[in-house]
């Protein structure tokens, strides 16, 4: 078996209401996907991140990489991934790394298929369901109090048992107010998370820390920028709230050190952004090896697979119609939460088909 061919296509839809988190504003939702084809009819599908804003210039990256790609076995993801890494010529991260992570993610999707297994067997099959958290919190123009707590009751009608909610888009003292109409809302057996993307220099971030820690809130996410690894120290070192990060980080040299200086208690990388499955399972044995949790940013119908392949997945993440305007409509099978779980596909690959019908009028390239 030989790869053929292997296609881009970048999907974008509007929201009716933007989302913030602590630095970014969101008018829109959308999907990348890499299409791998192949001699003997199998298609690999590759879910890409976050690069619709600019979508000539992955086209672009993925063009240069078809030449490592077309011709070879897709079962080489090795040889693959290591022909496409190229630092000197492409760059160590960003959108050149996010486009091998979708051709990556693809030929595991192949190599399922082919192997008639799902992705998380194929990988070692550590469990069957894992244990799942709905994101949210956003703010948005008119969204006060009442409507987070609103929010909050319709993730947990969902079944999960665990939210996460932003912080970083307002005062300190605000987002202190926010935290505890949350947990007033959820009670005391749901977990809480909250999630800052970066927003605060280290001091502040360990100040909501301390306002906040009487509400038993299981991680504080992305406290400060992804290269400040001090900071990550310092905020650690001045709460008990364990520190969550990784979804900004690239390979698994960057994690090597994000881990090997204790810079978080749990490790967050996201197969979409960070090198696909060949880098993520090197990333979730690097953490084993110190002990510490695997809980990805991102997609729940990828990761799903690859936390249920591990014996350190933690959690996955999940995006729902609050998020994301079309979950439930882009793919063929939407990913359901049942007690506070959610488990793989067993179908071939990843088992994401997509649903072009509702995507078509979405193509932007």
């Amino acid at each position: 078996m030989i790869v053929t061919d292997v296609d881009y296509e970048v999907y974008q839809w509007p929201r009716t209401v933007p989302i913030r988190n602590g630095l970014h504003t969101y008018q829109t939702s959308g999907l990348t996907v890499v299409k791998i084809r192949t001699d003997e009819g199998v298609t690999g599908i590759g879910l890409g991140r976050d690069i619709r804003d600019s979508p000539e210039v992955g086209i672009a990256i993925l063009n240069h990489f078809k030449q490592y790609v077309i011709g070879e076995d897709p079962f080489d993801t090795e040889k693959i991934w290591r022909k496409m890494w190229e630092p000197k010529l492409v760059g160590r991260r960003g959108i050149t790394t996010r486009v091998i992570s979708g051709i990556d993610l693809a030929l595991w999707d192949i190599k399922g298929k082919v192997a008639n297994r799902s992705v998380h067997k194929l990988l070692g099959g550590y469990a069957d369901r894992v244990p799942v958290y709905v994101a949210g919190g956003y703010y948005e123009e008119g969204k006060g109090l009442k409507e987070l707590a609103i929010e909050v009751e319709d993730s947990l009608s969902m079944g999960t048992k665990a939210v996460k909610m932003k912080v970083g888009g307002a005062p300190i003292n605000e987002d202190v107010e926010r935290v505890r109409v949350v947990r007033d809302t959820v009670g005391s057996d749901i977990k809480v998370m909250i999630d800052a993307n970066c927003a605060y220099r280290y001091y502040e971030a360990i100040e909501l820390a301390r306002k906040i820690e009487k509400y038993d809130i299981s991680w504080f996410e992305e406290p400060v920028f992804p290269d400040d690894y001090k900071g990550h120290q310092l905020i650690s070192q001045a709460t008990y709230i364990p520190v969550a990060t990784g979804e900004n980080e690239y390979t698994r040299y960057g994690f090597r050190d994000l881990i090997n200086d204790r810079c978080a208690a749990i490790i967050q990388p996201d197969a979409q952004i960070m090198g696909g499955v060949t880098e993520f399972m090197k990333v979730a044995a690097l953490a084993q090896s110190q002990d510490l949790p695997i809980a990805p940013h991102g997609n729940q119908q990828v990761h799903v697979q690859l936390v249920a392949a591990i014996p350190n997945g933690l959690t996955v993440e999940y995006y729902r119609g609050s998020t994301d305007p079309l979950w439930g409509e882009m793919f063929e099978d939407t990913l359901m939460i049942e007690d506070g779980y959610v488990s793989p596909s067993d179908k071939p690959g990843f088992g994401i088909i997509l649903n072009e019908k509702a995507l078509k009028q979405y193509k932007i390239n």
